[in-house]
C-alpha cells in the first residue's frame, strides 16, 4: 500500500518552497537542505488547503512562489515584486475552484498523487532491476573470460610440466649410461696396465 503524501512547506532565499512527500526527510532531500530546517522551525507540514492541492497535483515535485507572498505555487515562480502580497489573497482563492469544501476533494487528490509517486518508485526500482541485471550480465562476461584465461595457463603448465620430466628421464638415462661406461673404462683399464706391467717385467 503506498505511503499516504503530505504537503510540506518552508522559505529558502527568494522563494516560498512546498512539496507533496512521504516524510520529512524526503522534502528535506527534495529542497536540498544541508540542515534539519523543521527542528529548527524553518519548515512544517501545511494544513493549507490550497496549497495541499497544489502539491498533491504534482507529487515530488518543488513547487514555488515569491517569498512573503500568498500567491499559488507553481514549479517556476518569478522573483518577489511586492513583498507586501498584494491581491495575494485573492490569487490564492481561486486556487481552489469552488466553494465546496475540501474533505473529500482532498481525499481523491491524496490518492492520486500517493498513486503517482507509487507509479515513480516502480520505475525507479525497475531501472535499478534493469542496472542489476547489466551488472551481472558484465560480471559473468568477466568471470567467463578469467576462467579461459586459467584454463589456457593451467592446460600450459600441465604441458610444460610433462615435457620437463620427460627430459629429467632422458638426463638420468644418459647419466646412467655415462657411470656404466665409466665403470667399464676402469675395470678393462686396471686389467690392460696389470698386462703392460708384467710385459715391462
Amino acid at each position: 500500500m503506498a505511503r499516504k503524501l503530505k504537503t510540506y512547506q518552508t522559505s529558502l532565499g527568494f522563494f516560498d518552497l512546498a512539496i507533496a512527500a512521504p516524510s520529512m526527510k524526503a522534502a528535506l532531500e527534495a529542497w536540498g537542505a544541508d540542515s534539519n530546517l523543521f527542528h529548527q522551525g524553518a519548515a512544517k507540514e501545511s494544513e493549507d488547503s490550497d496549497v495541499v492541492a497544489a502539491t498533491m497535483g504534482a507529487p515530488g515535485v518543488v513547487l514555488k512562489r515569491p517569498v512573503g507572498s500568498s500567491g499559488p505555487f507553481k514549479e517556476s515562480a518569478g522573483l518577489p515584486t511586492d513583498l507586501v502580497g498584494e491581491g495575494g489573497g485573492k490569487r490564492a482563492g481561486r486556487i481552489t475552484a469552488s466553494g465546496k469544501p475540501q474533505r473529500h476533494p482532498k481525499r481523491a487528490t491524496d490518492q492520486k498523487a500517493a498513486q503517482a509517486f507509487k507509479r515513480e518508485q516502480i520505475r525507479r526500482e525497475r531501472e535499478r532491476a534493469k542496472e542489476d541485471a547489466a551488472c551481472l550480465k558484465e560480471r559473468e562476461r568477466r568471470q567467463q573470460a578469467i576462467d579461459k584465461a586459467q584454463n589456457a595457463l593451467d592446460a600450459a603448465r600441465r604441458k610444460h610440466e610433462e615435457k620437463a620430466a620427460d627430459i629429467q628421464g632422458e638426463l638420468e638415462a644418459v647419466e646412467e649410461k655415462a657411470r656404466a661406461e665409466e665403470a667399464r673404462w676402469a675395470k678393462e683399464k686396471s686389467t690392460l696396465e696389470s698386462a703392460l706391467g708384467r710385459a715391462r717385467a
